[in-house]
């Protein structure tokens, strides 16, 4: 995924520069070479300085009277003329690089987004590479414009880090696209999520590899990516064309959190269409019913109302309670133990943490 830089000379030879060496070479004085094109001593001149521009009229001239192939001359020009579209890229890039650090640059090298920038400028053009967008001014709208699309704009993560929120959407879009994914079928997506209740009794390398088949197959792209410094998201949910994609950071890294946001955003891709873009945090945006239904839909299919209803009204939550209740609804007791601390039955602070068990980031 990282994109690898080509160094280029410092210097910039114009195709003047050479026509001045071959005419000093073959001993053709520039008033008479310019008789022979056809052209004034001052345009030969202008071409020679690099003022004037070399077209391919000049350039089928220049052959004929040099006996050349035309073709070498366009090829000078359209290199000398990139080559100076470069530099002045290079020095507005230069102007302009405290843009770039809006980025969590460090971090974005650090998961290989792209590879350590030698500079300034460099950076700024590592961004744009990342994004696929040609200039600051059009990678900015382009993020405000995906922004806009935010379902959960209130975020406090979001305002205060925006561009970390987008580049950390950017980099799940990216892995997302290079998953090979059937047809999306709702029916068997749903069918993929009772059997990933299974897996939360699984450890982190089985999650990653027959989760991430089981909605393949379903026509959704999951995605492990690790949070960028100030994003502070626990996952998203969005569609890529056909392609709903679910991306999930582990951030508290634990088995009630990592099956909650999953069955959370897998709730957004059945109940609310093609059109939201959901990102989730810690708070939550109560405003919006969407996310009051992803959480329902959640903490329903992990937990079925009845069992929970008779399990909380029991009024035991010691270990083996609740490993018995879990063994009985055949998921991960860790789960359980979050679900009592959501809602404010045990507090978050207890020796029932022990139960849930620790994820680190999934390489």
């Amino acid at each position: 995924m990282a994109t690898a830089t080509t160094k280029k000379p410092d210097y910039i030879v114009s195709p003047g520069a050479i026509l001045d060496e071959i005419l000093e070479e073959r001993g053709i004085a520039k008033q008479a070479f310019a008789e022979r094109c056809g052209r004034t001593p001052k345009f030969i001149s202008e071409v020679i300085s690099g003022k004037a521009p070399l077209t391919e009229e000049t350039a089928l001239h220049f052959g004929r009277v040099l006996d050349m192939e035309p073709q070498v001359w366009v090829n000078l020009e359209s290199n000398y003329r990139l080559r100076l579209a470069e530099r002045q890229e290079e020095e507005e890039f230069a102007r302009q690089s405290a843009w770039a650090k809006k980025f969590p640059v460090r971090d974005m090298v650090r998961y290989r987004m792209f590879d350590t920038p030698k500079s300034p400028a460099e950076t700024v053009r590592c961004i744009l590479d990342f994004f696929g967008t040609a200039s600051i001014a059009a990678c900015d709208d382009m993020l405000a414009s995906r922004q806009a699309s935010v379902a959960y704009r209130r975020s406090q993560s979001f305002r205060g880090h925006p561009e970390a929120v987008m580049a950390w959407l950017h980099w799940g879009a990216r892995i997302a696209a290079d998953i090979q994914c059937s047809e999306y079928d709702p029916m068997r997506f749903k069918a993929c999520l009772k059997q990933a209740r299974s897996l939360t009794l699984s450890g982190p390398e089985e999650i990653q590899a027959r989760l991430g088949k089981l909605c393949a197959d379903a026509g959704v792209a999951l995605v492990f990516s690790p949070e960028l410094p100030g994003t502070r998201l626990s996952g998203a949910a969005r569609w890529a064309g056909d392609t709903p994609i679910i991306q999930l950071s582990l951030r508290h890294k634990s088995d009630d959190h990592l099956w909650f946001t999953f069955f959370h955003e897998a709730g957004h891709i059945l109940l609310h269409g093609k059109k939201g873009l959901f990102i989730d945090d810690d708070k939550g945006d109560i405003d919006d019913p969407r996310e009051a239904e992803a959480n329902e839909f959640a903490a329903s299919s992990l937990i079925p109302k009845p069992m929970w209803k008779a399990f909380v009204a029991n009024r035991c939550f010691d270990e083996a309670s609740i490993r018995a209740f879990s063994a009985e609804c055949g998921i991960a007791p860790g789960i359980a133990v979050g679900r009592l601390q959501y809602e404010r039955v045990v507090p978050y602070n207890t020796a029932l943490n022990r139960l849930k068990q620790r994820f680190e980031w999934i390489a």
